[in-house]
């Protein structure tokens, strides 16, 4: 938790290996699925079919695990004929559909979430919910960027209070929210004093 620009998604960027630490390291047991941006690597010149294969390699999945990929992305994702044509003739909720479902697949043992992955319409939000709560279920462990007290609280048992890329709280979640809300009633009274 944190304001904007305090460093969460950074951290969460550099909890993936896809930046290196400016100082330290980071060591993990386990494998790390991040889900930031569901459409990172989705080619809109390559059918939905050819994405789903590509992004399964890219997974690590062998032939019969991309093949029961493809069959669950067809079942959730609603595309139907669809994936057999150029993800450009796509709206952008059929591209996110296919992002979606194909980047849910995969079970974590330590899912890095950014909450903005919940975007998009009404009816995708409510399925997309549903999905990422079986990933949480499925997962070890949850690190979760949010700016939702509410999320935190239901999610989250240990709490990382972040200002200006500094960890300045690391412990219950509950403390954490409590804390976070003081410094922003604090901030607002000095606001208003001046």
């Amino acid at each position: 938790l944190g304001h904007n620009g305090s460093g969460k998604s950074t951290l969460l960027r550099v909890m993936a290996g896809i930046y290196e630490p400016s100082s330290g390291n980071v060591e993990s047991k386990g494998r790390r699925t991040a889900m930031f941006d569901p459409n990172l690597g989705i080619s809109l010149e390559a059918t939905g079919w050819e994405n789903v294969e590509t992004r399964g390699i890219l997974l690590g999945l062998n032939i019969g695990q991309i093949e029961k990929l493809k069959d669950d992305v067809a079942e959730l994702s609603g595309l139907g004929n669809f994936l057999e044509m150029p993800v450009r003739t796509y709206s952008a909720g059929m591209r996110m559909r296919l992002a979606f479902f194909v980047t849910t697949s995969i079970s974590p043992e330590i899912l890095l979430l950014d909450e903005s992955i919940l975007a998009g319409d009404a009816n995708f939000i409510e399925m997309a919910r549903e999905r990422i709560n079986q990933l949480i279920a499925d997962a070890n462990i949850l690190v979760l960027a949010s700016h939702s007290q509410v999320i935190l609280k239901s999610l989250c048992n240990r709490g990382v209070l972040l200002n200006h890329g500094e960890a300045t709280f690391y412990r219950d979640v509950e403390e954490m929210v409590d804390i976070y809300n003081q410094q922003v009633k604090d901030q607002q009274t000095s606001r208003e004093r001046s």
